[in-house]
């Protein structure tokens, strides 16, 4: 995408979505941190029930090394790999409190010390609490970043130094929710919605998907099967 396009790209998105922001409910950075370890391989939804009851128990490292371990296992059960990350919640609060005075670290390196953060769950750790332009490449940047070319990339990592590179000044803090929300909503893995795409003509995906209002309006009264035959044929043309 040329860089005159790119930088449009994200002024659109921001236009749309003038604050974007997590949709991971917490009360501080410790809370934060874990709402992050939980959502591995989970939505947000999934891991905002959990963290309800969870957060209302202990909301400190030193509250949740007093839960423990069983405690918090059936508080989060519903999370995938539960056993798991109730383990690494545990480990990774004891190393707050004994090498980080109960305060979660503001830097990559000292974040990825901490059982169950790898660099994406450092990465968005940072770009929320503590606004650093970091991007974190989960499934939804990774999609939207290749589908319309703005950073190519076969790995995570590579799509992430080629959005650093890209990514206009004044975008680089909000990017990263700019783009995982255009994914979540807009730009889906299966039958995205380019017919409400704000970027679809910058987008160089070759096979869009539109689907005009008085389209969806017409197949109101349809079942959803032939809904599906509509947008396969669609997909085709």
């Amino acid at each position: 995408m040329k860089k005159k396009n790119i930088k449009t790209f994200f002024r659109r998105l921001s236009q749309k979505n003038p604050k974007p922001t997590t949709e991971l409910n917490y009360t501080n950075n410790f809370t934060l941190l874990l709402a992050v370890v939980l959502s591995a391989q989970m939505t947000d939804t999934g891991v905002n029930k959990v963290t309800k009851k969870l957060f209302s128990l202990a909301d400190s490292p030193e509250k949740i090394v007093r839960l423990g371990e069983i405690k918090i296992k059936s508080l989060i059960k519903t999370v995938n790999f539960f056993n798991t990350k109730a383990k690494n919640i545990i480990k990774l609060s004891i190393i707050l409190i004994k090498n980080f005075n109960s305060i979660v670290p503001k830097t990559r390196e000292e974040l990825q010390t901490l059982p169950g953060v790898g660099r994406k769950t450092a990465n968005v750790i940072l770009s929320v609490a503590f606004k650093k332009a970091t991007i974190a490449v989960d499934t939804h940047i990774f999609r939207v970043s290749n589908r319309t070319k703005i950073a190519i990339g076969k790995k995570p990592i590579d799509v992430e130094l080629g959005l650093e590179k890209i990514v206009p000044e004044k975008y680089k803090k909000i990017a990263h929710h700019l783009l995982i929300l255009h994914g979540r909503y807009v730009c889906k893995a299966r039958n995205p919605e380019c017919y409400k795409c704000v970027v679809n003509d910058l987008c160089l995906l070759k096979k869009k998907i539109f689907i005009t209002v008085p389209k969806i309006l017409e197949y109101r009264n349809c079942n959803i099967s032939k809904i599906k035959q509509s947008i396969e044929l669609l997909k085709k043309n």
